[in-house]
This record gives C-alpha cells, sequence and structure tokens, in this order.
C-alpha cells in the first residue's frame, strides 16, 4: 500500500486546525508569530500523522483526533525551540531556516516554546466532544510523555552525556525518552480518542511505537553521518559536533543499519494482529527508515 495521500491528508488536515488555533491575535503578537514561525517550518508531522492513524485502525473519528493530533505537534515544535537554543544544542537552523531564537530573540524563542506547551493542555482541555474519563487519560498520555519521566528527561540526559562515553543500553534508554516518548504518546492519544481501544490493542501499538520511536533516532543518527545540510536543514555533523554519543559511533555504520532493520521487523511483527487495517502503519514504518532527511 502506498499511504503518502494518507499522509498528506493529515498532514494538511492538522496544519489547517493549527492555523486557526493560531490565527487568533492578541496582545501579545511578537510570541504568537515566534510560535507560528516555530510551528509553520516544514516539519513532517509525524506525530500527529501517528495520532489520526491510531484513531482511524481502531475505526474512530477523525474530528475526535484533532485535538490530540495538533497538542502533540505543539508539544514536539516546543521542544525543539528549546532545543536549538544556545544553553542546549545552539542551532542556527532548523528545517532549512534560521532557528526562532535567530529569528527572532532567545526571551522571544523561551517564551514561544513555553507558549506552545501551555497550548497544547489548552487544546485537549477544550474537547468536549470526548467522554471526560477519555479526556483524562489523554491529558495524562501527554503530560507523562512530555514530561521529566519521558521527553524532558531524556533532553536532560543528553546534556549530561555530552562529552562522554556511554554504552548502547544507556544510549537506547536516552532515546526511548528523548525521540521515542512522543511517539508513544501519538499513538495512545490517537487510539484513546477512537474510543474503541482494548488492552490487547494497545499493547500491540504501544510495542509498534518503541519500536518505531528507537527507529526514528537511529535512523537520525545515520543521516547526521551520510546527508548534508541542505538536504537535512539543519547542520550536518552536528552529533559529533557537539560530541555526542549515536548509534553509528557505537556500533559503527554498519551495525546501525543493522539496528534499524532489525526495528522496522519489529515494527511490522508487532501490527500484523491488526490484519489489514494496519497498512497505513506498516507503510510509516518503512517511510520512517527509508526517509532522507
Amino acid at each position: 500500500m502506498d499511504a503518502k495521500p494518507l499522509l498528506q491528508q493529515y498532514q494538511r488536515r492538522v496544519e489547517h486546525r493549527l492555523q486557526t488555533v493560531l490565527s487568533r491575535s492578541g496582545d501579545a503578537e511578537k510570541v504568537r508569530q515566534a510560535m507560528q514561525y516555530s510551528l509553520f517550518n516544514g516539519g513532517k508531522r509525524v506525530r500527529p500523522v501517528l495520532v489520526y492513524m491510531a484513531n482511524q485502525l481502531l475505526n474512530g473519528s477523525l474530528e475526535h483526533a484533532d485535538a490530540a493530533a495538533c497538542a502533540i505537534e505543539c508539544i514536539h515544535s516546543y521542544s525543539l525551540v528549546h532545543d536549538d537554543l544556545p544553553a542546549m544544542d545552539d542551532d542556527a537552523l532548523r528545517r532549512g531556516k534560521p532557528t526562532c531564537h535567530i529569528a527572532f530573540d532567545e526571551a522571544t524563542a523561551i517564551l514561544a516554546g513555553d507558549g506552545l506547551h501551555a497550548l497544547a493542555f489548552q487544546l485537549l482541555a477544550d474537547e468536549h466532544s470526548l467522554p471526560a474519563e477519555i479526556n483524562l487519560k489523554m491529558l495524562r498520555t501527554l503530560a507523562f510523555n512530555s514530561g521529566y519521566q519521558g521527553m524532558v528527561g531524556g533532553q536532560s540526559i543528553d546534556l549530561c552525556n555530552e562529552g562522554k562515553q556511554i554504552n548502547i543500553e544507556q544510549l537506547e534508554r536516552m532515546h526511548r525518552h528523548k525521540t521515542g516518548a512522543l511517539i508513544n504518546a501519538s499513538i495512545e492519544l490517537g487510539a484513546l480518542s477512537s474510543t474503541r481501544a482494548t488492552d490487547a490493542d494497545l499493547q500491540a501499538l504501544n510495542t509498534y511505537s518503541r519500536a518505531i520511536g528507537l527507529a526514528f533516532q537511529v535512523k537520525d543518527d545515520i543521516l547526521d553521518i551520510e546527508s548534508n545540510t541542505e538536504i537535512l536543514g539543519k547542520p550536518q555533523g552536528s552529533d559529533l559536533l557537539h560530541e555526542k554519543s549515536t548509534y553509528p559511533a557505537l556500533l559503527g555504520m554498519a551495525g546501525a543499519k543493522q539496528k534499524l532493520d532489525q526495528l522496522n521487523q519489529q515494527a511490522h511483527a508487532s501490527i500484523e494482529y491488526f490484519n489489514a487495517a494496519a497498512a497505513p502503519l506498516h507503510w510509516l514504518a518503512d517511510y520512517i527508515v527509508e526517509r532522507q532527511y
């Protein structure tokens, strides 16, 4: 199955809804513009696409998944704004464009990230078409996976280990938090928004999300070496510059590619449970490992 048209449909859907939300001007116009700049700078929208795919896999309503799709993209975008700051990775390019603190200023970038973070929870809290019990589960899922036990924790582990040698187990633990947590959240939010998810459904989807979440990071590490700045849209070789441990550094390039293939196989095997209905998720797993940026 070629799910690229479906991918594009979901990308357009979440972008339209985010544009609507951020079109409302207010007193803090500069920070709104910085938030908008950071959200609409060419992202692949993999996380909201996962929300929609999980929702549809379980015969949910796309309308019930919209708030979660927008919320997860707000969290992801805020994390990138803060990750690019001088106190963290100090990057000047993101997706081929000046990073938020370069395009605006450092203080505005910090506030833009804060604003996107808060907006994510506002969007979920304002979703009144779902049962209150489901809403609370979705809010907890987003909070847990974006906080110190999820993405923020992974970012901290990453910063604390710059310039240090860590082993493959430590590297995997870091990336299951830093990259994997929001991918896990995307799948779970989509499943919950369907209101039909069973424990067996969630278990299969969790195995899938853990595999593609780690695969996403392994592929990023490979691209940081094999690609170039123009294609990546960010400085090539930045991992080496910041003395970060990566899968190619610890396993060698051949070993990293073998790891990527193993994770892809795990992802495919985990969703055989859903039979033909999982075709879009099979396609997305291949998209993640075959992408060039």
